[in-house]
């Protein structure tokens, strides 16, 4: 049976800690005696095993540049039986670097060894766009986009209208660890909850799919009223697993044109939403813009941002739902 495991995350909080300080003592303790040990790190060659990894683990975190600060963005650890894991994402700004602060995403596995939790698994990665990659995007936002594109039309058909992506954070995570009878029902419940908020606030629920659900409102402050109540029900929400989902709005002119209103507002609200981070909310400049000075909502200006498929950059900012 698979169980959260609070002191399997406490022992790779611990790891994550000897690896800031580069502490070359007490880094080998952590790890397996077993010859089965692998470290998987995020660059070629970052690729060893056996009693290697305790000789390369050492010097590896040694040689990093200093961290000035480290934001854990995403946590958790299980185990099951004489093995457990873990997985971590944070964002890492390094001393001397004038660039955005890196996230880091880390996999780390354990079995237990004389009645001790010891590492014997461990798997780093920066996050690069697929576009990067493979030359083509192939994101649950974009496919929702192009599902909603194909068989779903609005209601609006003129006038300015103000699209909104919600997706879960580590959907996949959660879905492999629940089960899919479990994960089902949880997705499904979490949809009927959006959808009753989407509509409270007088916007019209446009589709699900996957983990990810799509929106528009004719109003771009009923949509930041929607996207304040959704992030703040979640986080009241104490049940586990508990859902933490990233927001993405953007606001354009519909004229009697589905398909550039889909060519267009739509495809930037879903890009949007997949750069913003856990229970985040971005908006497009065009839909800070349209808000206005309204006393209820906060917003910060985060800059130009390359979205995934955009020529030139977008400005964003993030609305501060916790005020």
């Amino acid at each position: 049976m698979v169980t959260s495991s609070p002191e399997l995350l406490a022992v790779s909080r611990r790891w994550v800690k000897s690896n800031i300080k580069g502490d070359q003592n007490s880094l080998p303790k952590f790890l397996s005696e077993s010859e089965a040990l692998r470290f998987l790190g995020s660059a070629s060659g970052e690729n060893w095993c056996g009693q290697d990894v305790r000789v390369a683990a050492a010097g590896y975190y040694q040689a990093k540049p200093e961290i000035l600060h480290l934001e854990e963005l995403f946590a958790e650890a299980f185990e099951a039986g004489n093995f457990g894991w873990s997985m971590f994402v944070h964002k890492i700004t390094f001393a001397g670097r004038t660039d955005a602060p890196i996230e880091f995403r880390e996999t780390l596995v354990f079995a237990l060894e004389q009645g001790s939790w010891k590492l014997i698994q461990r798997h780093g990665s920066v996050p690069t766009p697929n576009q990067d990659i493979m030359g083509t995007e192939q994101t649950p936002m974009s496919q929702l986009a192009e599902a909603a594109r194909q068989d779903i039309s609005l209601g609006q058909t003129e006038g300015l209208a103000s699209v909104m992506f919600t997706d879960v954070v580590a959907s996949s995570v959660l879905a492999n660890t629940l089960g899919d009878r479990a994960w089902s029902a949880k997705i499904n419940e979490h949809f009927a909850a959006v959808r009753s908020i989407i509509e409270a606030h007088g916007g019209q629920f446009v589709k699900s799919l996957g983990d990810g659900t799509m929106s528009s409102f004719s109003s771009a402050r009923s949509a930041m009223s929607a996207a304040r109540e959704i992030q703040q029900t979640l986080a009241q929400n104490a049940n586990e697993p508990r859902l933490a989902v990233r927001i993405g709005v953007h606001t354009g002119d519909v004229v009697q044109s589905h398909d550039d209103f889909f060519g267009s507002v739509v495809n930037t609200a879903s890009r949007i939403a997949s750069v913003a981070g856990r229970g985040e909310v971005f908006v497009s400049d065009v839909t800070r813009a349209v808000v206005g000075d309204d006393p209820s909502l906060k917003f910060e200006s985060l800059g130009s941002h390359d979205l995934p498929g955009q020529k030139g950059p977008s400005v964003l900012h993030a609305m501060d739902w916790r005020s």
